[in-house]
């Protein structure tokens, strides 16, 4: 099994200065640093290839460890880009990972695998009551979608001979990823007028995303929250350095 990981992630202070790096991924959360825990966990699930795109500190931190590294862009959807043809676009999945989720175990990554649709592109997603319960008291996060709350994971997985066909589409909702009717609109217009009018559900990003790449489409239910973590502000990293 392959996979990839995106570490050319910046951070600015107060973030930078409490982790001691202007590099996410390579900030140290108990003892590790995040971009260790995401190695760690991916070779514990089963892989056995490894890329990560990233610069010069992050080659230095991983090189030894990993099977390639992938020198970084400027750009952010650039290095999504990089990432996707990081391996040969073949029969076999890619495992698609960031490098920002402090509380990510092998046995997670495993289960998401277990759960994927043969063929289909995937993300894990976990339940938002599920969340704070492994997390009391941490930064709030989710999305609402038709009633329902739910918090993204930090792994995707792209069945073989996918990453051609998700390229252009991964790039636009990489640079909408911040704003959920951007990316909506992305998608379909009749996607952002039901997330406007809050019937926006899971199942309806899937057709949408289905219609869009021509692949099938899956969102990962009941995840571990551990996959839906991601320390991508200074409260989610003091939180993380501070709760086990």
């Amino acid at each position: 099994m392959k996979a990839v990981i995106t570490a050319g992630g910046r951070i600015g202070a107060p973030y930078a200065t409490q982790a001691g790096t202007a590099i996410k991924a390579l900030a140290t959360v108990r003892g590790a640093t995040m971009l260790d825990r995401i190695v760690d966990a991916l070779r514990g699930a089963g892989v056995t290839r490894i890329a990560v795109v990233g610069g010069p500190e992050v080659r230095a931190a991983c090189a030894h460890r990993v099977e390639q590294i992938v020198d970084e862009s400027p750009s952010g959807a650039e290095n999504v880009l990089r990432a996707l043809r990081a391996w040969p676009d073949d029969d076999e999945p890619l495992l698609y990972a960031t490098s920002d989720l402090p509380y990510v175990t092998a046995a997670a990554i495993a289960d998401f695998l277990q759960r994927v649709p043969l063929g289909s592109i995937a993300m894990a997603v976990s339940e938002h009551a599920d969340y704070d319960a492994r997390f009391p008291g941490a930064p709030p996060c989710g999305i609402d979608l038709a009633r329902e709350r739910v918090v993204n994971g930090g792994i995707f997985s792209l069945p073989g001979t996918s990453r051609t066909a998700v390229a252009d589409l991964a790039t636009r909702l990489f640079e909408a990823r911040k704003a959920p009717w951007r990316m909506a609109t992305l998608v379909s217009p009749l996607a952002m007028l039901r997330l406007a009018a809050g019937r926006l559900s899971i199942g309806h990003i899937e057709r949408e995303a289905y219609r869009a790449v021509k692949r099938p489409a899956a969102a990962v239910r009941g995840c571990a929250p551990e996959l839906a973590f991601d320390a991508d502000t200074v409260a989610e990293y003091r939180y993380a350095c501070e709760n086990a």
